[in-house]
């Protein structure tokens, strides 16, 4: 019984070590574009009932709107993402995906830890959420570019170069603007999509 639970525990390292160095095609490009498509749309929206919140309950109806819209977007994004690497990464669909989710992972837990210690500690500078929201999705980015088209680099400088822009413009007013996360976050998504619809050197079957 021992050898054999060794045998199992090795298989699964050996699984898992082929999965970390495995170009992933599991994310699909559909579902990230309409992920871009939704925060331009919710950022118009927003710009026309709630341009500049300040009040705290505003603060909280502006995350409130953004929260629901990334949940929204990841909830597309790994319906498509389970069931394309099922069907592309036949035998190793879980591990595969287990390592995508792991060089992202940190970066969501950066970027949701962050913005409860502002919130309920800095308030006033909230202002900032979206410019640190979006350095923070470029480290995301960043880290899964081994495993991904080598031009997700650009779309990781697209994020980077779009969080230093809006904290300094955002600097200005000191206020919260729905269009420094519709258009960095929308055209950000719909680059992804483009590198994960032509990037990859050989077409999907």
């Amino acid at each position: 019984m021992k050898e054999l639970q060794q045998a199992l525990s090795e298989i699964h390292s050996i699984r898992t070590q082929v999965a970390h160095g495995t170009e992933f095609r599991g994310y699909g490009p559909a579902s990230i574009a309409a992920s871009g498509i939704l925060a331009l749309a919710v950022a118009a929206v927003q710009a026309q009932w709630m341009a500049k919140p300040t009040a705290a309950a505003d603060l909280w109806q502006w995350l409130g709107v953004w929260a629901g819209t990334a949940v929204v977007s990841v909830l597309l994004t790994g319906i498509e993402t389970f069931a394309r690497a099922r069907r592309v990464h036949v035998g190793f669909a879980k591990e595969m995906v287990q390592s995508a989710v792991a060089q992202f992972l940190p970066a969501v837990m950066v970027g949701f830890l962050l913005t409860v210690v502002m919130m309920r500690t800095a308030a006033q500078e909230c202002w900032m959420l979206p410019g640190l929201w979006e350095l923070i999705f470029s480290l995301g980015v960043f880290a899964s570019c081994r495993f991904l088209p080598r031009q997700m680099f650009a779309v990781g400088v697209w994020y980077l170069t779009a969080g230093l822009f809006c904290l300094a413009a955002a600097s200005a007013t000191r206020t919260l603007s729905p269009w420094l996360m519709g258009v960095p976050f929308g055209v950000g998504q719909l680059l992804v999509a483009a590198v994960l619809q032509f990037g990859y050197g050989k077409p999907l079957e």
